[in-house]
């Protein structure tokens, strides 16, 4: 038993304070214990609580020169962690929402932006293949599907019966849909309506 675990907190302050380090360890010998259970209670990490015992030790250590401790140790000790603590639970938090939103992102704007890009890509397949028709297959498809006319419009448009246009439909169709594939056939039809 040394002579330093007979003082009181306020006469191990007064020598930590002019640099002993003897007293030092022994507030450290006396204190640990019941400040890394705090630590560990509100922190649930039993690393996470003896760094952050370390941390307000070696603090404590290097500032006891200007150390300002009224009078009670324990009380300066305890509101120290405490502190430290809640910064350690704040920046978790921000932490965790950081990581939320990045996930957020991942999750949603970054699957509507690929899909706005495979959208895109589908629309200029689809363009192209419609390109490719014959003239006035090609003609009559886009009168009916993007301008939305009527076979009898587009009949008399262009000067030809309403059943050579149904007829050119019907065809321009199949060769999409053999060239496209049904889902994307499909996609045709319900988006050229």
């Amino acid at each position: 038993m040394s002579i330093y675990s007979k003082l009181s907190d306020n006469e191990l302050a007064s020598l930590i304070r002019e640099g002993n380090e003897a007293s030092f360890a022994e507030v450290y010998e006396r204190f640990y214990g019941i400040l890394y259970l705090h630590a560990h209670k509100r922190l649930n990490n039993e690393e996470e609580a003896r760094d952050v015992i370390h941390e307000l030790f070696a603090a404590l250590w290097s500032k006891h020169e200007s150390l300002e401790i009224a009078n009670n140790l324990s009380g300066y000790l305890y509101s120290a962690i405490r502190n430290r603590i809640l910064d350690i639970i704040s920046h978790k938090k921000v932490e965790e929402k950081y990581i939320d939103s990045l996930q957020h992102y991942i999750d949603h704007d970054f699957t509507y932006a690929d899909h706005l890009v495979r959208e895109r890509d589908l629309a200029r397949l689809i363009e192209k293949e419609i390109a490719s028709l014959p003239p006035k297959m090609r003609e009559v498809f886009v009168l009916s599907r993007k301008s939305h006319l009527s076979h009898k419009e587009i009949a008399e448009l262009l000067g030809i019966s309403e059943q050579t246009v149904r007829t050119q439909i019907k065809k321009a169709l199949r060769i999409l849909r053999l060239k496209l594939g049904f889902w994307i056939y499909l996609l045709i039809l319900l988006k050229f309506r």
